[in-house]
């Protein structure tokens, strides 16, 4: 490591022309742009500040330089920068226990207490100079930018330490190099300028040499994609390195890295999968040691690299994250729950850990992380009335935080789930000024999905209705993908035969006959055969021949019945085929578990609306849930059920 000596950082002046040679070289290393001009002394001397990223400029004077005495060694020696001797520097009193500056460092909150501290220094290490800029990094750059670009940058400590380390770049240690790299760049020093160019051209050349460690290589590779993004070729380099390591010597946080370079970097899926390979076994044995941040880039990299075959690690890291629910930032936690929807997983547990932090966080929640929480429960079909009541009251009471797509992620739940929460009236009244101010900001097939989950649970947006069903909304519909395609002419026709049949009110402009679609199309309601299969043995038992029932019946009004009965005046079950003298029509809705909610009973939102609408077409919709005929036993049984659900008001079954 090297050790730098700044006599207690109380710089001496030279001449002018000292002076200036070394103020010119410091402005380039910096990303300065200096005046072409001949000073009259150091004071007057201008130059242009850092080229950092959010483009500010500043004009500040220089008036010290550093001294250095430098002697050659390898880079994993120590290097001894010292002002006036050449002996081992932690003999001196003048020397600081690394352990002990760093206690007193992490306890700094300014960059300004940072700079003081290191005032008082006299020699210090390079791996505790570097240090040190990390903490200014830490301290003074949020997510804004740099909270006080003058402070650092004209402070004369920072600028010396700077100077030193472009210039004695072959004299660190692969620690103190790699970690001010990364202090520089969280700072946005400019990348082109010659203090960068220097770090990275030594970084480079020890990769190449082979001299970096599996820490080293990660910490490199993380500042790489930091600076320069994935197409960065020589984080390709690192990742090469890395298949010659021991990867079961590897450390969580190691692992964590490596897993991100190949998720950033990897455009051939099994460019890397032996090495990925290698690394899902090895990280199962980790996975216990894991904390919220590892678990969450682990489960995200895993998705992103799709690695699908990996289901032992995916399950156990799925189970580990449960703990971890309460401490997962928002963004850590949209993460896992993204890895859950992309490799099928849900955990009850994860649930019940889920169900009570979000209403005791719901408060204070990111709307990204609030629409991912919903997002999840309708993918999974999962109807939470803790996470969906909590979301709704921090809804109504934070809505205009929320971006157009992060409302609809938010509120088609209800619908697709077919959940009012208690809250519902002054929910929706929330929901409709919100659509009155930003009608206009809403993605076409997201105010679509949107308003069409709205009347599966009986809220008409019979306002906006007229927008809707306008020729220009159309078009715009048909112009973005998917177009109007079956599933988004379903929801307009859905939409359509709603106000036909529930807002009779409504006086608006209705839906060409060219947008309707004569069938629906929905995924989740699909017949269950083996069900069907049971219902229909139960009914020829009970109706003796085959032909007093009809099976997957398209009627004209859009959807599909399971079964139909037809009944005449006197009650007398006709012939399916039969078309005179029918005076009643009984629907029977053979509802399967994928109709209604996981682990429920509460059908779906699009089930739920069909019998209604089936109802108000005239028919008698009878439901035949598979929760009430799975413990029936036989024919008989199924056949005496069915009885009392069709013909309640006759005489059972003759023997």
């Amino acid at each position: 490591m090297a050790l730098i000596s700044q006599k207690s950082f109380q710089f001496y002046s030279s001449g002018i022309s000292a002076s200036r040679s070394i103020l010119m070289t410091l402005s380039k290393s910096l990303g300065f742009v200096s005046e072409q001009r001949k000073p009259q002394n150091c004071s007057s001397i201008a130059m242009r500040t850092l080229c950092f990223k959010n483009k500010s400029q500043y004009v500040f004077c220089r008036k010290n330089h550093v001294q250095l005495q430098t002697q050659s060694l390898s880079v994993n020696e120590t290097v001894h920068l010292c002002g006036d001797t050449g002996s081992s520097p932690k003999s001196d009193n003048r020397w600081m226990d690394e352990q002990l500056f760093f206690k007193k460092l992490n306890s700094l909150c300014t960059s300004k207490e940072i700079f003081d501290f290191l005032s008082s220094l006299e020699v210090m290490s390079d791996t505790m100079a570097s240090g040190a800029l990390q903490r200014v990094s830490e301290v003074e750059v949020d997510d804004d930018g740099l909270k006080n670009p003058e402070g650092v940058f004209e402070n004369d400590i920072f600028r010396a330490l700077c100077f030193q380390f472009e210039f004695e770049s072959s004299k660190l240690s692969n620690t103190g190099l790699i970690s001010a790299l990364q202090a520089l760049i969280k700072l946005r020093i400019d990348p082109q300028s010659t203090l960068m160019a220097s770090l990275l051209s030594e970084c480079e050349e020890r990769l190449g040499k082979g001299q970096l460690t599996v820490k080293n290589l990660c910490a490199l590779g993380e500042s790489l994609l930091e600076l320069k993004g994935p197409s960065c070729a020589t984080v390709e380099q690192i990742v090469n390195h890395m298949q010659e390591k021991d990867i079961e010597k590897w450390s969580p946080r190691e692992m964590v890295m490596v897993y991100k370079m190949l998720q950033m970097t990897v455009r051939e899926g099994e460019q890397y999968q032996d090495l990925l390979n290698r690394m899902n076994s090895v990280t199962l044995t980790l996975v216990s040691q894991l904390s919220p941040k590892f678990t969450s880039g682990i489960l995200n990299s895993l998705a992103d690299l799709h690695q699908t075959w990996a289901v032992p690690l995916v399950t156990a890291l799925c189970k580990h994250s449960v703990k971890h629910i309460p401490y997962f930032t928002g963004e850590e936690l949209v993460n896992v729950l993204e890895a859950f929807l992309y490799f099928g997983h849900r955990e009850q547990i994860f649930m019940e850990a889920l169900e009570i932090h979000v209403p005791k966080s719901i408060s204070t929640m990111h709307p990204q992380t609030v629409s991912k929480v919903m997002q999840y429960c309708c993918r999974k079909t999962i109807l939470s009335k803790p996470i969906f009541d909590a979301v709704a009251e921090g809804f109504i009471s934070h809505a205009d935080e929320f971006t157009t797509d992060q409302i609809a992620e938010c509120i088609i739940p209800f619908g697709t789930l077919n959940y009012l929460p208690p809250s519902a009236l002054s929910l929706f009244m929330k929901l409709e000024t919100v659509l009155h101010t930003r009608f206009r900001h809403f993605q076409p097939h997201t105010l679509l999905k949107l308003l069409h989950s709205c009347v599966l649970i009986q809220r008409y947006p019979v306002n906006f209705l007229p927008k809707i069903f306008s020729p220009y909304f159309l078009q715009q519909l048909q112009a973005q993908p998917p177009g109007l395609d079956r599933i988004v002419g379903s929801q307009l026709t859905q939409l359509f035969l709603t106000v036909t049949l529930e807002c009779p009110f409504y006086e608006g402009p209705k839906l060409l006959p060219k947008y309707q679609v004569k069938a629906s199309l929905v995924p989740h309601s699909s017949l269950d055969v083996h069900l069907l299969k049971r219902v229909k043995t139960g009914l020829l038992y009970l109706l003796k021949k085959r032909i007093y029932f009809a099976l997957k019946v398209s009627t004209p009004y859009f959807y599909t019945v399971d079964i139909e009965i037809k009944l005449d005046e006197e009650g007398f079950v006709l012939p399916a085929a039969q078309c005179e003298e029918v005076h009643r029509r009984v629907a029977l809705c053979v509802d399967g578990q994928n109709r209604f909610c996981i682990n429920s009973h509460n059908l779906l939102g699009e089930e739920a609306i069909k019998q209604r609408h089936l109802q108000l077409l005239g028919y008698e919709v009878v439901q035949i849930p598979f929760f009430e005929i799975e413990s029936l036993q036989n024919c008989r049984k199924m056949a005496e059920y069915l009885h009392k659900k069709i013909f309640p008001h006759t005489y059972g079954l003759s023997c």
